[in-house]
């Protein structure tokens, strides 16, 4: 950050449903919200499954709400839609991009799909050299996404049932804090594959080539360097 680079944090938040069931906490409301009494999917308009993306340097939060599945092709697909957005802040550098993410979910460090889409999606897209960074496991609150982005969106739509995909997306835009937090929301209506999170074994060697763990929790994937350049 001190270089002038871009750093961001990626995850994946609570999946909600929406329709006209109960959301927990409290709420100013002349009188009480009405709400079904159970939580039946079959009677939601859809699962909503935000990914977010927290910008440290300038302090925003971007929520690609999809409409399908958590999966790893969305997960890159999100982070590439903001780094495309033209209305972004922009960095002095934006050769190289840091990604801060948990080591499971649809960001797994495991997942060789996550890597592919990465290098597919991003790196080769955009010519970037991208470096992903894994919190190990049972270390995700120490993600900056999780307290500086997540916790203030479960703050403000507190008590607010969500009724639809647009009560979501405002309750989400309406986010701000004192420290200037700033929060754009967008909806994916976009179907990705469930079941798609392996690849064939004849595209892994070109994978294991370019990819390396260097230690646990941490993962240089992609463009990110030649394995000449790792120093041990």
């Amino acid at each position: 950050m001190a270089a002038g680079y871009p750093v961001i944090s990626v995850d994946t938040k609570k999946k909600e449903l929406i329709g006209n069931f109960l959301n927990q906490g409290r709420s100013w409301s002349p009188q009480p919200q009405q709400v079904n009494v159970h939580d039946f999917p079959q009677d939601a308009l859809g699962r909503a499954v935000p990914y977010g993306i927290y910008d440290l340097t300038h302090n925003q939060g971007y929520v690609y709400v999809g409409s399908s599945y958590d999966t790893p092709e969305f997960a890159a697909y999100a982070i590439a839609q903001w780094w495309a957005d033209p209305d972004r802040p922009r960095f002095r550098r934006e050769d190289k991009l840091l990604i801060l993410a948990d080591a499971g979910g649809s960001n797994n460090c495991r997942y060789w799909l996550w890597k592919q889409q990465v290098q597919e999606q991003l790196a080769d897209q955009f010519g970037l050299e991208v470096m992903i960074c894994h919190y190990p496991t049972g270390t995700s609150k120490w993600n900056p996404i999780e307290y500086r982005l997540f916790s203030q969106i479960s703050r403000n739509w507190a008590g607010k049932p969500l009724r639809s995909w647009e009560v979501m997306l405002n309750c989400i835009r309406g986010t701000v804090t004192e420290t200037g937090l700033q929060v754009k929301a967008f909806l994916v209506d976009r179907i990705f594959e469930k079941q798609k999170r392996s690849l064939p074994m004849s595209e892994l060697p070109s994978i294991c080539a370019r990819d390396r763990f260097v230690q646990p929790g941490i993962t240089l994937s992609s463009r990110v360097l030649a394995l000449d350049d790792i120093q041990l």
